[in-house]
């Protein structure tokens, strides 16, 4: 465990090594009763716990510290999971204790300033994509799909209409079409043009009477807007289907389009990226869902009503989907989010997405020469490369990310979209600077000069890292969960 790997760095070794017998990191008091046992199975058993004093503690977890990587400490340039740096001043107003220290289980008439924040963020998310109403209750982007589908259907059911297939083009979010087959609908999945956008010829071939809809997502994963949508929205409406749009990449149109006039019947959102909340490590997320008027019956309860300035939750709504889990998704996320939309306010959201674009197009034109670009059109909040031009000197996607992480930045998403071989989905987010976005922009020149004159670099890269290569597939297919 403590196997050098360069002149400056160690790899830490596990906390249970590092224990000394009889060192105490803190002195318990006289005990006044005597030892009970919960388990009596335990009593007089070892539980093999390490013996620290209080240094070698916060020498442990702060050296551990220092080995991650986040937005505080570097540029993170994921394509489509939108990494941008929150603000601290949303942090702190979630630290005010009438929010941290909410209860779920609380009465109504003691929660009312949090029941108003969720109330006042639906209807500023419903201004913002053009919709009339929205439910803060899912607590992620894929759980805010399964939302939307499962409103479409009881829409169908409602209308005593049977439908088994939905439509799912090959430039839509990865999760879509297990969203749609949870709700027991058929993908049917269809292919974009040499422009890397969908043609409305191409979804009428397919629309019929048995499909529920289309699922799109707007920007699309190649950072492309679905510039058709307008006319594909009229031929899916023309024959009964819905409109359901991930709107997972809102951050790149944000203040600029209002997707629920122009054809969108139900879209999620990701307040956890688009709103400044942080994102990655597994969550907390937030993934409300917006509807046009028609859908609103079938929203989930409860509902958050306002009469005489008094906010309740109402379930009286008989045609709902029902309740999507126990409390009222993460309220913490909708405190940052609706701090990071009061701040901004409609000006700075479109600016937002104003520099998103530009940033992603500034990366587009300085790498267009050095990495291969499919579709050399003008991008919106993200662009996509691949490793077409490395692939002759045998240096694939993964050897070029894996190298970017010795020049101090977080590689980018890799080998999505599927519709590129080997894509580099690179997204700056409107919070990196020019300074920084410079900074990518060299190293991924030197990567790509070093694929050509020095190519070993980069099959061992990451040389800086605590670890080099894992072994991914075994982790995946042989996970080691205890000792």
């Amino acid at each position: 465990m403590t196997k050098k790997l360069d002149d400056n760095l160690n790899v830490e070794p596990l906390i249970m090594e590092k224990g000394k017998k009889g060192r105490c990191a803190y002195s318990m008091p006289k005990r006044d009763i005597e030892n009970f046992y919960l388990n009596k199975d335990l009593k007089g058993s070892e539980l093999n716990l390490p013996d620290l004093c209080e240094i070698d503690i916060v020498r442990h977890y702060t050296r551990l510290s220092q080995l991650n990587f986040g937005l505080d400490t570097g540029m993170y340039p994921l394509g489509s999971c939108t990494m941008k740096y929150n603000p601290k001043l949303n942090e702190q107003l979630l630290a005010c204790s009438g929010f941290s220290k909410a209860h779920p289980l609380v009465p109504e008439t003691l929660s009312q300033g949090a029941l108003q924040l969720i109330y006042e963020l639906e209807q500023y998310l419903c201004l913002i994509t053009g919709t009339d109403a929205c439910s803060l209750q899912p607590s992620a982007g894929a759980q805010g799909e399964l939302v939307g589908m499962l409103m479409i259907c009881a829409f169908h059911k409602a209308k005593k209409n049977v439908k088994s297939k939905i439509i799912i083009p090959d430039t839509a979010h990865g999760t879509n079409p297990a969203s749609a087959s949870l709700c027991g609908l058929h993908p049917v999945q269809i292919k974009s043009n040499k422009n890397g956008i969908l043609v409305p010829e191409t979804v009428d071939k397919v629309m019929d009477d048995q499909t529920a809809g289309i699922m799109l997502t707007n920007p699309n994963t190649l950072g492309l807007f679905e510039e058709n949508i307008l006319e594909i929205s009229q031929i899916v409406h023309s024959k009964g289907g819905q409109v359901y749009c991930d709107g997972a990449n809102l951050n790149a149109v944000m203040g600029i389009v209002e997707l629920g006039k122009i054809g969108v019947d139900v879209l999620h959102l990701n307040l956890h990226k688009t709103f400044s909340a942080p994102h990655g490590g597994g969550g907390p997320g937030s993934g409300p869902v917006c509807v046009k008027k028609h859908l609103i019956p079938f929203l989930p309860v409860p509902r958050i009503i306002k009469e005489n300035n008094t906010y309740t939750f109402c379930e009286n709504f008989p045609e709902t989907i029902g309740r999507i889990h126990p409390f009222f998704g993460n309220f913490g996320v909708m405190v940052k989010a609706y701090a990071y939309i009061r701040t901004m306010g409609a000006k700075y959201l479109k600016k937002a997405s104003q520099l998103a674009v530009l940033n992603a197009n500034y990366i587009k034109e300085c790498l267009k020469e050095v990495f291969y670009l499919p579709y050399d059109r003008p991008c919106l909040h993200e662009c996509v490369f691949s490793d077409k031009f490395q692939a002759k000197y045998k240096i694939t996607t993964l050897d070029i990310c894996k190298r970017l992480m010795d020049f101090g930045f977080h590689p980018p998403t890799v080998y999505f979209p599927l519709v590129v071989n080997g894509a580099i989905m690179i997204e700056p987010t409107e919070t990196e600077s020019k300074e920084s976005i410079d900074r990518l922009i060299d190293a991924f020149k030197t990567i790509a000069n070093e694929a050509k004159d020095n190519p070993d670099i980069l099959k061992k890269a990451p040389n800086t890292c605590p670890v080099k290569r894992l072994d991914e597939t075994k982790a995946a297919r042989q996970p080691l969960l205890s000792e």
